[in-house]
C-alpha cells in the first residue's frame, strides 16, 4: 500500500481488468488521462483517494444486485445508541457506509479516509460489497 491511499498499482489494475475496461476506457470514467491511468498502474504515482473511491464505487455498483445487500447497521448489529450518531442511518445509506466520511462505526467516529478504509477493508459489510479478484 501507498502512503496516501489503501489501494495499490496491483488493486487498481485487477479492478480495471474485472470492470472490463482499457485504460483508455477507465480514463473517460475517472475523468482522467489514459496517462494518469497508466502511471497507476505502472506505480510511478500514488492513486489519490477521490479515484480510490471512485473506482471502489464502480467495482460495487457492478458487483451488486438490487436488494440482496443487507444494511450495514443490521449486518454490524448495531444499538441504537450507535445508530442514532451514524451519518450511515441518518441518510439510510444501506451498504455504502465505507463510501460515506465521518460514520460511527463500532462506536468510534470514522473521520480519517486512510484510518476509516484501513477499518473499512476488514469489515463484512465492505467485503460483501467487492467481488472476489484474480491475482496477477
Amino acid at each position: 500500500m501507498n502512503r496516501d491511499s489503501g489501494m495499490d498499482k496491483n488493486e487498481f489494475s485487477r479492478i480495471r481488468g474485472y470492470l472490463g475496461k482499457t485504460q483508455n476506457q477507465l480514463a473517460r470514467l475517472l475523468c482522467l488521462s489514459p496517462k494518469a491511468v497508466q502511471s497507476f498502474e505502472e506505480g510511478w504515482r500514488n492513486i489519490p483517494v477521490y479515484i480510490e473511491r471512485q473506482l471502489l464505487l464502480l467495482l460495487c455498483l457492478k458487483n451488486s444486485a438490487e436488494g440482496r445487500a443487507r444494511p450495514c447497521w443490521e449486518i454490524r448489529n448495531c444499538p441504537d445508541e450507535w445508530r442514532n450518531n451514524c451519518i450511515v442511518w441518518e441518510f439510510k445509506s444501506r451498504y455504502f457506509c465505507w463510501l460515506i466520511s465521518g460514520t460511527f462505526c463500532q462506536g468510534q467516529y470514522q473521520d480519517n479516509w486512510a484510518k476509516k478504509m484501513e477499518f473499512c477493508r476488514q469489515c463484512e459489510v465492505f467485503q460483501s460489497m467487492l467481488p472476489s479478484l484474480p491475482d496477477q
